[in-house]
Protein backbone atom coordinates (compact mmCIF):
# COMPACT_ATOMS: atom_id res chain seq x y z
CA UNK A 1 0.00 0.00 0.00
CA UNK A 2 2.90 2.47 1.19
CA UNK A 3 4.52 1.93 -2.27
CA UNK A 4 1.35 2.74 -4.54
CA UNK A 5 0.89 5.57 -2.84
CA UNK A 6 4.30 6.67 -3.16
CA UNK A 7 4.13 5.77 -6.70
CA UNK A 8 1.28 7.89 -7.20
CA UNK A 9 3.10 10.99 -5.39
CA UNK A 10 6.01 10.42 -7.27
CA UNK A 11 3.95 10.98 -10.42
CA UNK A 12 1.71 13.77 -9.28
CA UNK A 13 5.21 15.61 -8.25
CA UNK A 14 6.30 14.75 -11.61
CA UNK A 15 3.69 16.09 -13.90
CA UNK A 16 3.53 19.31 -11.22
CA UNK A 17 7.20 19.55 -12.48
CA UNK A 18 6.61 18.89 -16.16
CA UNK A 19 4.33 22.49 -16.39
CA UNK A 20 6.80 25.16 -15.66
CA UNK A 21 9.49 23.05 -17.56
CA UNK A 22 7.23 22.67 -20.45
CA UNK A 23 6.25 26.21 -20.41
CA UNK A 24 9.95 27.49 -19.93
CA UNK A 25 10.72 25.51 -23.17
CA UNK A 26 7.83 27.26 -25.23
CA UNK A 27 9.37 30.81 -24.14
CA UNK A 28 12.73 30.03 -25.46
CA UNK A 29 11.14 28.84 -28.21
CA UNK A 30 9.43 31.99 -28.29
CA UNK A 31 12.21 34.37 -28.25
CA UNK A 32 14.04 32.10 -30.48
CA UNK A 33 11.47 32.67 -32.96
CA UNK A 34 11.05 36.00 -32.50
CA UNK A 35 15.16 36.99 -32.94
CA UNK A 36 15.46 34.91 -36.10
CA UNK A 37 12.45 36.51 -37.20
CA UNK A 38 14.33 39.83 -36.63
CA UNK A 39 17.81 38.51 -37.80
CA UNK A 40 16.03 37.18 -41.22
CA UNK A 41 14.40 40.76 -41.49
CA UNK A 42 17.85 42.74 -41.40
CA UNK A 43 19.73 40.64 -43.59
CA UNK A 44 16.57 40.55 -46.53
CA UNK A 45 16.88 44.25 -46.09
CA UNK A 46 20.93 44.40 -46.12
CA UNK A 47 20.41 42.49 -49.46
CA UNK A 48 17.50 44.45 -50.89
CA UNK A 49 19.84 47.97 -50.20
CA UNK A 50 22.66 46.70 -51.28
CA UNK A 51 20.96 45.68 -54.59
CA UNK A 52 19.11 48.96 -55.29
CA UNK A 53 22.60 50.56 -54.53
CA UNK A 54 24.03 48.98 -56.97
CA UNK A 55 21.79 50.01 -59.64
Amino acid sequence: MARILLIIAAVIIGLMLLGPIVSFAFTLLKWALILGAVAFAGVALNKWYQSSRAE
